[in-house]
């Protein structure tokens, strides 16, 4: 079995790139060619048996993905499943089950039946956890057995923290925040208890032999993402994108399909800069981002600091966004905080699309312009990325006004008049 990277540098075009380009609008040897060389990817795991693949790259609609999955303390299989299908009603196009505590294999096979979209994990927790929670007694040949494990499951992507080495730890725990990630953590405590280099970069080639056989895209971690403003873009973050880089061109070698994972917290004015040094150092590698986070003081406001910059992002090389709740640095979400964030990141991916030109981005803007001048309330309710919602909140107001201005004050009422008026006194 090839690859979907091996099989479109032979030329072929898959059943998958045929469903993406369908969706896309795009012709499909678009997508044979951006997968080709490594500036799309399409994460489709042959044992997930009922996933409709879906793309990630800038040729493509910028995408979203929900995080979910249980803590150690809270929640169960039925409340992630109940998530897992509230994101997918929201308009999610990919899932990833950060799952911790016991359990996760069954919770993981039954995420992949009720999902139908790409589905990511990160090995290293469930290794963490075989291994008593002790980081001590991590070892190289359990955390590969998990990852096999995943993959033979059906799992599409996998998060896997291997760009950070033993001597960027030094670096980290400088900062005002440290190391934020939490597998980034466990990697960066494991070489400095052993004081040896990252167990994943060590035994690499065997990591591409399991992802090559499953066609499990690597999504590379960013352990060293910055947790607040005074740690972004520091030498800690880039000096691990630097190997990022490195591991780009080692999945392609090895015919993997690889994104890279970006950065957390950014001031607005340095976003520009890291989604275009990202794009550089990794060779245009689909970039997935976590917000950024533009602020650091918006507790239980996380979804909107963050979407401020997933739409800069987006603009600037952004092809993947990884949403942010309102629980986000609080809590394990609720059913009611993963809506919120999928809605939040569906704006900030479609504004992104508008803003870098996506093709037909801005005709679907303009067709809900053309239904809100007429008051065709049924059709701004179709168009609506929240249907549902709009309906609601409309609810009880009049068909040719809204409440807001009533039918005298109403600018478009009168903006209709002057069209008409302006149209019967121009000459024939």
């Amino acid at each position: 079995m090839m690859t979907q990277i091996e099989s479109a540098r032979s030329g072929g075009v898959t059943q998958a790139m045929q469903c993406v380009a369908a969706d896309e609008h795009v012709a499909p040897e678009a997508v044979r060619d951006a997968v080709a060389r490594g500036s799309a990817v399409i994460p489709a795991n042959p044992a997930h048996a009922n996933l409709r693949p879906a793309g990630v790259g800038r040729l493509l609609r910028t995408k979203i993905n929900a995080n979910l999955g249980r803590s150690t303390d809270t929640s169960s299989i039925e409340n992630e499943l109940a998530k897992l299908r509230l994101a997918l009603d929201a308009g999610a196009d990919f899932v990833m089950d950060l799952s911790v505590g016991t359990d996760l294999t069954a919770l993981r096979r039954a995420m992949l039946e009720a999902s139908t979209v790409p589905l990511g994990t990160v090995p290293l927790y469930e290794t963490l956890n075989r291994c008593g929670g002790d980081v001590a007694r991590l070892e190289a040949d359990v955390l590969l057995s998990v990852i096999r494990d995943h993959a033979e499951q059906g799992v599409d992507f996998m998060t896997l923290h291997a760009g950070l080495l033993r001597r960027h730890v030094s670096l980290a725990v400088r900062r005002r925040m440290g190391i934020v990630s939490r597998g980034g953590a466990i990697m960066a405590e494991w070489m400095a208890d052993r004081d040896r280099e990252n167990l994943l970069y060590e035994r690499w080639d065997e990591v591409m032999d399991i992802c090559r056989r499953h066609d499990v895209t690597v999504s590379l971690g960013d352990g060293l993402r910055p947790g607040c403003l005074a740690d972004a873009s520091d030498a800690a973050q880039f000096a691990e994108l630097d190997v990022l880089g490195e591991l780009v061109r080692r999945c392609r070698d090895a015919g993997v399909q690889v994104m890279v994972e970006g950065p957390g917290h950014v001031p607005l004015n340095e976003i520009q800069m890291n989604m275009e040094r990202e794009q550089e150092v990794c060779d245009a590698a689909p970039f997935y981002v976590l917000g950024p986070v533009v602020t650091d003081v918006a507790p239980g406001y996380d979804h909107i600091t963050s979407c401020i910059g997933a739409t800069l992002a987006t603009q600037y090389g952004a092809s993947l966004l990884c949403y942010v709740t309102p629980a986000e640095h609080l809590g394990l979400p609720t059913c009611d905080d993963v809506r919120q964030g999928v809605m939040a990141y569906r704006i900030a991916a479609h504004a992104g699309d508008v803003g870098r030109g996506h093709p037909g981005a801005r005709e679907w803007d303009d067709a809900m312009a053309d239904a809100r001048i007429r008051f065709d309330w049924r059709r701004q309710f179709e168009l609506a990325l929240d249907g549902d919602e709009a309906r609601r909140r409309h609810a009880g107001t009049e068909d040719d006004f809204c409440t807001m201005c009533g039918r005298d004050f109403c600018a478009m009422r009168t903006s209709t008049r002057l069209r008409r008026k302006e149209e019967g006194g121009a000459p024939s």
